[in-house]
């Protein structure tokens, strides 16, 4: 999230809470597809990190960027920390350990947003050729130490590398030395929501192991495929994970804010200063546990908005879906990812098929799946059965989707044409962190500084 949200409408209820929640419904012509993808710095001599101050420094790839685009900058207590696109549609925002982010625009077709991640590499490289900054698309920070990563003069960071480490154990590894790429995606009704929400949990850990990129960590190989997907089953169990009450037969937004109310904020943003409220819930905050602490303690609903973007459910529900499971990768999987999700969610008859698929599947089926993934990748099992196999049949309804939208480009070739990473995964029977290992094992000698050269942007 490039800027936290201000909204000084007053929450009255928790009523006005679901009813935002509910405003996101949307008619299908107006769905759209919004990718962000995050990318480690580094520099092209050593392979070192980038700082957030200097001449060569995220600050100065951020002023470069904003005098190229002329997005406008994000400044944090005086500090540029990201840059917006001047009427809302896209952001360019920083992760706590310099992972340099583009949250794009919703589009509507996977053509735009190719064409979309491709421009912003192709401006970034412009930006930092010269100041000797290469780019890293794997999931994992596969040499640099925590105390060797930078840290970024973001406030909502400060607050996070505090409590982190009093709710979980890997919750600074997360903030600071990983990266994803992520889509968010449309919903019409309180029941397309559910079955969305409820279809991409039950897959989110296939996504997970189709996407897996991070097995380095600290400059060795780590015993995983996803480094990530092991992170985030111990950051932040409170507000992170597969939640039980997706699977209800009625779930709906109001059981989405109940569990939200439950969770301890962050934050609250007064007159451009960020408060640590780590200490209550946003139920407690709406009971008052502020009063007496701030001067405005009432909560609002860019409060809300803030509090929700701090929820990290494999899928997050805002006024659109997040899915989250996936480790960041190599330029094509900036499109394969969201072709993955939009084939299974965007058109009806794979939705019913994905549907069909995974009805019956449980909450702790999920969970041990999720589990399994980081460690065994696509050879972890459900019922007896790979998730290799599983992965042919997901694949395949996705790619009905995505040949039913017919959403064509100037070749006249459908979107497709984007899952094509994904089907090299399962020709080879070897997920990218494989590939990795292998290299590592082999040509590389035993040494992760060629990663650094081979999957740079």
């Amino acid at each position: 999230m490039a800027r936290d949200t201000t909204d000084q409408t007053p929450v009255t209820s928790i009523a006005d809470l679901t009813e935002y929640l509910e405003e996101g419904n949307k008619p299908e012509e107006k769905f759209r597809i919004g990718t962000e993808h995050e990318k480690f710095a580094f520099f092209k001599a050593d392979n070192s990190p980038v700082p957030y101050f200097g001449d060569a420094s995220i600050s100065a790839l951020l002023n470069g960027m904003a005098q190229k685009s002329g997005w406008e900058p994000i400044m944090d207590a005086g500090n540029i920390i990201g840059l917006a696109e001047n009427s809302g549609q896209g952001a360019i925002s920083l992760e706590p350990g310099g992972q340099f982010e583009l949250s794009g625009a919703p589009l509507e077709n996977l053509h735009q947003t190719c064409k979309e991640s491709n421009r912003h590499l192709a401006d970034l490289r412009e930006i930092a050729e010269p100041l000797g900054i290469r780019f890293l698309g794997i999931g994992g920070s596969p040499k640099w130490t925590l105390s060797e990563t930078p840290r970024m003069p973001k406030s909502r960071y400060d607050i996070m590398s505090r409590y982190m480490p009093k709710v979980g154990t890997q919750g600074l590894d997360m903030m600071y030395r990983t990266c994803t790429i992520q889509v968010n995606l449309d919903f019409s009704s309180e029941e397309d929501m559910r079955r969305k929400m409820q279809v991409s949990l039950k897959l989110q850990p296939l996504s997970t192991a189709l996407f897996a990129s991070s097995p380095f960590t600290d400059g060795k190989p780590n015993g995983l495929l996803s480094w990530r997907g092991d992170i985030w089953r111990d950051t932040d169990n409170q507000r992170a994970g597969v939640l039980p009450a997706i699977f209800n037969a009625d779930f709906g937004f109001e059981d989405y804010v109940t569990w939200a109310l439950d969770v301890p904020m962050y934050f609250v943003v007064r007159d451009g200063k960020y408060h640590d409220c780590t200490r209550v819930t946003f139920r407690q905050f709406m009971n008052g546990a502020m009063k007496g602490e701030l001067a405005d303690w009432e909560p609002n609903m860019g409060d809300w908005t803030n509090h929700l973007s701090t929820l990290f459910p494999d899928v997050r529900l805002k006024r659109f879906l997040e899915m989250r499971g996936a480790d960041g990768g190599p330029w094509r999987r900036i499109c394969a990812l969201p072709a993955f999700w939009v084939g299974l969610l965007y058109d009806g008859a794979a939705l019913d098929a994905a549907e069909d698929l995974t009805r019956d599947w449980t909450y702790e089926e999920t969970l041990a799946m999720r589990n399994a993934v980081p460690a065994q990748g696509l050879s972890a099992t459900h019922r007896g059965t790979s998730l290799f196999d599983i992965a042919r049949e997901v694949l395949s309804i996705s790619r009905l989707g995505l040949k039913n939208r017919n959403r064509l480009n100037g070749d006249d070739v459908d979107e497709s044409i984007f899952l094509a990473p994904l089907d090299e995964v399962l020709a080879k029977k070897a997920t990218l962190a494989e590939d990795l290992l292998a290299l590592y094992k082999g040509r590389w000698n035993g040494s992760v500084e060629p990663v650094f050269t081979d999957y740079q942007y």
